[in-house]
C-alpha cells in the first residue's frame, strides 16, 4: 500500500531547528518529485520545496530560501526539510507530497502532487 508519512514536528522557539522527514512505503521514493507544503490556518496550502527524483532540480519558496533545505536518503526512501532560522511565520502543518511526474517545478504547486501525507504540525512561537 503506497503511504507517506511525515514526522519531526513539534514546538520551537523563533531563531530554533527543526528537521522534517517525509518517508515513503509502498513504493521507491527516489523515481518521483517530493514536495512539502505547509497549511496555516485559514491560509490556502502552499508550496515550500521540492525535490525531483534521482537528484535532480530542487526549488523553494521565496519565504524559506536560505532558511530550509530539501534532501534525500534513498537507503531509507526518505526525503528530508531542514529548517533553520524558524520564525513565527513559519507556524502551521507541513505536509508532504508526490508528484508521479517528477516535475518539481519552480512554481510549487498543490495542484501538481497526487498523493499527500497526513501533515505534521509545527509551531514556532517564545
Amino acid at each position: 500500500q503506497l503511504q507517506l508519512v511525515e514526522s519531526g514536528g513539534g514546538l520551537v522557539q523563533p531563531g530554533g531547528s527543526l528537521r522534517l522527514s517525509c518517508t515513503a512505503s509502498g513504493f521507491t521514493l527516489n523515481y518521483y518529485a517530493i514536495g512539502w507544503f505547509r497549511q496555516a490556518p485559514g491560509k490556502e496550502r502552499e508550496g515550500v520545496s521540492c525535490i525531483r527524483g534521482h537528484g535532480g532540480n530542487i526549488n523553494y519558496a521565496d519565504s524559506v530560501k536560505g532558511r530550509f533545505t530539501i534532501s534525500r536518503d534513498n537507503a531509507k526512501n526518505t526525503v528530508y526539510l531542514q529548517m533553520n532560522g524558524l520564525k513565527p511565520e513559519d507556524t502551521a502543518v507541513y505536509y508532504c507530497a508526490l508528484d508521479f511526474y517528477s516535475q518539481c517545478l519552480q512554481d510549487i504547486l498543490p495542484v501538481d502532487y497526487a498523493y499527500w501525507g497526513q501533515g505534521t504540525q509545527v509551531t514556532v512561537s517564545s
